[in-house]
């Protein structure tokens, strides 16, 4: 690793302070817990100071006090400058902790960018209206057919909207017909609905691309 002796120690003390090993410092590695051991790895990888740092699903198989514990050990990670590059089988730990990602089946690149990117482009989202005026929403219906109407309440309207211009194109439609809107969110689909989309498409082969890993 280039280090000498010394630096050596201390620079593993300094890794065992800040990934709260000290006090398991003296003990065998294998009475250590599943997340102590995925913590000790870590740190060991870091003993060089690498500017980029491969992970493998580090968070398989932890509960989840110890899956936050290796959370923010990457988000620190990537504070200093470090590159992480973490495969993941968890949609929820991409989503929490990648600037970017990749989604991958069977070895095919299905699509690549930040969360958001892939959240906007590659599945549904769904457009909640409320109406100011309940008298108006068999108006907002019929500008609106694919409109799915709330029966507890006469103000809510949900329509589909694929991107952000479907969404504003509704709203546009409504308040051009003079049919007021008190407010509106759209809930862009998840990661894991952009994986199960994504994957759920054919193979080049023509077989259908069941899913097994996400990265």
């Amino acid at each position: 690793l280039g280090l000498r002796p010394a630096p050596a120690r201390a620079r593993a003390a300094d890794l065992l302070a800040a990934f709260e090993l000290e006090a398991a410092a003296d003990r065998q590695v294998k009475t250590y817990s599943g997340g102590m051991r995925r913590r000790l790895d870590i740190a060991a990888s870091l003993i060089a100071r690498p500017e980029l740092l491969f992970l493998d699903e580090p968070t398989t198989g932890l509960d989840p006090a110890a899956r936050n514990q290796v959370w923010d050990i990457v988000r620190a990670l990537s504070a200093t400058g470090a590159t992480v590059l973490l495969t993941t089988q968890y949609l929820a730990e991409a989503e929490a902790l990648a600037t970017r990602v990749a989604v991958i089946d069977h070895g095919r690149l299905l699509a690549e960018g930040t969360p958001g990117e892939l959240r906007a482009a590659g599945g549904t989202g769904t457009l909640h209206i409320r109406l100011a005026d309940p008298d108006t929403r068999g108006r907002a219906a019929e500008l609106l057919p694919d409109a799915v109407a709330d029966g507890a309440d006469p103000t809510a309207l949900t329509v589909t909207a694929t991107t952000s211009a479907q969404a504003a194109e509704s709203l546009t439609r409504l308040t051009r017909d003079g049919v007021p809107v008190a407010g509106f969110s759209l809930d862009q689909p998840s990661l894991e609905e952009v994986f199960l989309a994504l994957t759920a498409a054919p193979a080049p082969n023509g077989a259908p691309a069941t899913s097994q890993k996400g990265s």
